[in-house]
């Protein structure tokens, strides 16, 4: 099983670089194939080439731009060993419904399970960090109180599973529409993630925070009452003993036992 970096989008790409060197440390800069997968975005060129630049000025010498426009480019043969070869997918930002909508049920889409079942790593940002759950954010109100069933959702890619990952989360003050995701599906922790933040999910199911922002979690497990449903949409969410954990940089959290670690710990 491969591992995972999700990044709450706008990481630093001309200052110090963190999160995108800590991407590249993952590699044997010479020899292993780092694929950039930007089927999420509406400027596939200019932002596989924004991309190609950055890890190679950062050392690694294979840096190869999977552009897939239609479902037909998802079954091209040279873009199925494309993903074979490659140690490392990063997945650019855009919009997350064009991902799952390109590649779902497609040969490259069986190469992408595949290729993670293997041990490829996986890096998503922004749209491309949202796909990487089972369950995805599509579209939500940001910076609003939650209201009842106004949270569009959909499958996502999952590469991991339990979680509901929201990105540019402080920013776009997202924690009203996570909060409607966890009332839906209290079963999965919601988790936020800052601008130029990330988390490294290892293959034990432990996550790092690493970055400027920080990291929220929220837990539904505990949660004794909701008003939650379909009826009278338009109410605004009541929801009773969520709890929520907020992690910087270094901090530590265990997916399976739903619990945070300071950093040292």
């Amino acid at each position: 099983m491969g591992s995972l970096i999700i990044i709450g989008g706008a990481e630093d790409k001309n200052g110090e670089k963190d999160i995108l060197k800590e991407v590249s440390s993952r590699l044997d800069k010479e020899e292993d194939e780092l694929v950039i997968a930007t089927v999420a975005t509406s400027s596939p060129a200019e932002v596989g080439a924004q991309y190609r630049n950055i890890f190679e000025a950062l050392g690694v010498k294979k840096v190869h731009v999977l552009n897939v426009n239609c479902r037909e480019d998802a079954c091209f043969q040279d873009n199925i060993d494309m993903v074979d070869r490659a140690s490392l997918v990063f997945f650019t930002g855009g919009d997350q419904l064009k991902i799952t909508s390109m590649l779902g049920g497609t040969p490259l889409y069986n190469g992408f399970l595949k290729g993670y079942k293997d041990g490829c790593i996986y890096v998503g940002t922004s749209a491309g960090a949202s796909v990487m759950s089972d369950i995805m954010v599509v579209e939500g109100p940001d910076e609003e109180s939650p209201k009842k069933c106004t949270l569009k959702m959909a499958p996502g890619l999952g590469l991991i599973r339990g979680v509901i990952i929201d990105q540019h989360f402080a920013q776009r003050g997202r924690l009203g529409r996570l909060l409607v995701g966890v009332a839906e599906n209290p079963q999965s922790l919601g988790i936020g993630i800052d601008e130029d933040t990330a988390i490294m999910v290892d293959r034990k199911g432990t996550f790092q925070v690493v970055g400027s922002g920080a990291v929220y979690v929220l837990d539904g497990s505990t949660i004794s009452r909701t008003n939650v449903s379909e009826q009278f949409q338009n109410e605004i969410l009541s929801i009773f003993n969520v709890r929520m954990h907020v992690l910087k940089s270094g901090d530590r959290f265990d997916l399976n036992l739903r619990t945070p670690y300071g950093e040292g710990e």
